[in-house]
């Protein structure tokens, strides 16, 4: 798991959208609180890959100087949470469902905003 957390990362840090999305399933399912002021959107869910890559897109250009340093990864069964550093130096973790090697279920959480 640490060498698919590493590869998440660093294909954050490069900011190249499509190396990003590698990582995640056609039938993504993302919560975040960034969604909800980035997207404006109450829920703070995005369904499908094609919308989170235009919501990651946003994000990046929200973010231009975007740059994650990971802490910690936590293993479970089928599933990882990350704990990081990431906007504005806010530390974050995304807890990661996975199948086949792919995310197909996120759930980010920050501790301050």
């Amino acid at each position: 798991m640490t060498s698919f957390a590493d590869a998440w990362v660093q294909a954050w840090n490069s900011h190249n959208l499509d190396d990003i999305m590698s990582h995640y399933a056609e039938d993504i399912v993302f919560y975040s609180p960034v969604i909800k002021r980035i997207n404006n959107d109450p829920l703070g869910r995005i369904q499908g890959k094609e919308v989170l890559k235009a919501y990651f897109s946003k994000a990046l250009v929200a973010y231009p100087d975007l740059r994650f340093e990971l802490y910690h990864v936590l293993e479970g069964v089928d599933s990882a949470v990350l704990y990081y550093k990431s906007i504005n130096n806010n530390l974050c973790t995304e807890m990661m469902v996975l199948r086949e090697g792919k995310v197909v279920e996120v759930r980010a959480h920050y501790k301050a905003m």
